[in-house]
């Protein structure tokens, strides 16, 4: 059997990233960022999929069809939302849907807004740190009684989650992290490679 061939370009040439997503979602743009390759129809010799989601538009036939393809060979799979910045949908809308035509998803971080209501941070689900995006590279802090507070509820699913499917859960392929990215802004990119680091160790 003939071993398939690897991007020597990639950025992780170990790894086979696969990006699927409507072009409302950008997954030409966002696919160079993490070294992947934008496909239309999945394969099975794929390392890690990547599903982008823009939540304003949906998501389409063509892109639930090819994750349930990857349900028979269960590669590591994660769900990207794109178009955060845009005020007419938001991350906690993208993850209802693909936990609806999906399946279940877990949010390892949940998005921060500004005054004028655009995305500026991220609050970690694990430790409640606030990682914020306004600085180069992000400062880590504390987060307020009031961010623990609001979201309390959802860092109880998510660690129940955990202890369910387990640390390796992702690398096994049995559990899926949604994340907000917004490339202009950096935010979320840190933490995608963070996963893909995984998967190379």
């Amino acid at each position: 059997m003939s071993t398939p061939s690897l991007n020597p370009n990639s950025l992780h040439p170990s790894l086979r990233i696969h990006l699927f997503g409507d072009p409302s979602a950008n997954p030409e743009e966002v696919a160079p960022v993490f070294g992947g390759e934008v496909l239309e129809k999945a394969a099975e010799e794929c390392d890690l999929a990547l599903f982008l989601i823009n939540p304003s538009l949906g998501i389409d036939a063509k892109t639930i069809s090819n994750w349930e393809t990857l349900n028979e060979s269960m590669p590591p799979r994660m769900v990207l939302v794109t178009g955060i910045e845009n005020q007419e949908a938001d991350f906690d809308d993208a993850v209802l849907l693909a936990n609806r035509v999906f399946d279940l998803t877990v949010t390892p971080y949940l998005v921060l807004h500004d005054d004028q209501g655009d995305p500026c941070a991220l609050i970690s689900l694990s430790d409640l740190k606030i990682r914020d995006y306004s600085t180069i590279p992000p400062t880590i802090s504390e987060s307020d009684p009031e961010h623990k507070t609001l979201v309390s509820e959802f860092r109880s699913e998510y660690l129940a989650a955990i202890d369910v499917m387990g640390e390796d859960g992702f690398a096994a392929g049995m559990m899926f992290p949604a994340i907000p990215i917004w490339i202009e802004k950096g935010i979320g990119i840190d933490i995608v490679k963070s996963y893909i680091a995984k998967l190379e160790q």
